[in-house]
């Protein structure tokens, strides 16, 4: 479904990304890890097109995203900070999107009602909280039932009863058949939900398999202690 292939990425004399190759399926969902200026979010940003990559390629759906902008409806995004216009309205904040989305087909708005939002629907961006920005961002990325997500931090700030029903949306729309790409530092999260680890350090891809698999690799059942092993592993070779 995205196939990424020996991609890499300077800024200036500065290599983020050193011959990155994937491929990402439709019913896997990936934990994309790896300690800060690994290139986790240059990757991110080069599949949205919002960073240009220096070489290599990058396919969604079998088609070159180079050059244009419309598979990105196939993508529901939701960063690890949403950054809004202060005085817009939450309603009006969704009535602008679905406006620029026309053709968008059914609206999946479980979220929207699951987290209440309609009953915020005239309170201003820059009221809300850190954890209701959260909702509005996890409900936008669901909203027009894309068949890849891509979410970046996506329980950080929410309580935990919010925390429990976005896992269960996640992990519903897995089962579904949509590919799901999540960054987190939360290790029990992506245990929950993930089936594939993406492990990056230096801008180089380090491990790429699944979650059952290294944890035999490793003898270990919890994702945290699988990945210190591969980590001690990788600093040793």
């Amino acid at each position: 479904m995205i196939t990424i292939d020996n991609i890499k990425k300077n800024f200036g004399a500065l290599q983020v990304l050193d011959g990155i190759s994937l491929s990402l399926n439709r019913g896997h969902s990936y934990a994309l890890i790896g300690p800060n200026g690994s290139g986790k979010t240059t990757i991110i940003k080069s599949i949205l097109g919002l960073v240009v990559i220096s070489s290599g390629s990058i396919h969604v759906e079998g088609e070159d995203i180079s050059r244009q902008w419309a598979y990105r409806e196939k993508i529901g995004y939701m960063p690890q900070i949403g950054r809004y216009p202060d005085n817009m309205k939450i309603g009006q904040l969704f009535d602008m999107m679905m406006n620029i989305r026309k053709n968008s087909g059914t609206l999946d708005e479980e979220l929207i009602e699951t987290f209440r939002l309609r009953d915020l629907f005239d309170k201003r961006m820059h009221t809300l909280s850190g954890g209701t920005r959260q909702k509005v961002s996890a409900a936008l990325a669901f909203l027009f039932n894309p068949p890849i997500l891509i979410l970046d931090e996506p329980t950080a700030g929410l309580d935990p009863v919010s925390v429990e029903f976005l896992k269960d949306k996640i992990l519903k729309e897995k089962n579904a058949g949509k590919l799901i790409l999540i960054t987190s530092h939360i290790m029990s999260d992506l245990d929950e939900l993930t089936t594939d680890l993406i492990y990056l350090y230096e801008g180089k891809l380090l491990y790429s398999n699944p979650i059952k698999q290294l944890k035999r690799e490793t003898g270990h059942d919890k994702l945290g202690k699988a990945l210190s092993s591969i980590i001690i592993q990788t600093q040793n070779d």
